[in-house]
């Protein structure tokens, strides 16, 4: 974790390729200033440091304002169970758990929790896609 309690795992990866995901980073980057992404993860997690890079990576090139990321640090009790900011009020199991809210309303639109079978980017961008956001 960094001095200003930003996630180091959320650093973009520098090898991570836009140009592959062009229609993710679209889809981000439309809706970039009406959402709020919501990162729950840990630089201790196996998991965290496999996937977030990525995800920071696709923000980066969609132009997420940093004002639109939040983290929250995340520790692991012996039990497995997970503490730190917002877990119990969002009920974080897993992480990483990344949710979208829209900024005005703070309206749930879209959770990803760890174990998906695509990249974190993608299977966001694609419930964003299913939710209509300019409905």
């Amino acid at each position: 974790m960094t001095e200003d309690g930003h996630l180091t795992t959320m650093e973009p990866d520098p090898v991570w390729d836009a140009a592959s995901y062009e229609d993710t980073v679209d889809t981000l980057a439309e809706h970039a200033d009406d959402l709020v992404f919501k990162v729950w993860g840990g630089d201790w997690c196996k998991d965290c440091r496999s996937q977030l890079p990525a995800f920071g990576a696709a923000l980066e090139a969609a132009e997420v304002p940093d004002a639109n990321v939040e983290h929250y640090p995340t520790e692991k009790e012996d039990d497995g169970s997970k503490t730190g900011p917002g877990v119990d009020d969002y009920g974080i199991e897993y992480i990483p758990t990344v949710v979208v809210e829209r900024a005005d309303t703070g309206e749930e639109l879209a959770r990803f929790v760890e174990s998906e079978d695509v990249p974190i980017a993608v299977y966001l961008a694609n419930q964003l896609e299913a939710a209509d956001l300019d409905a």
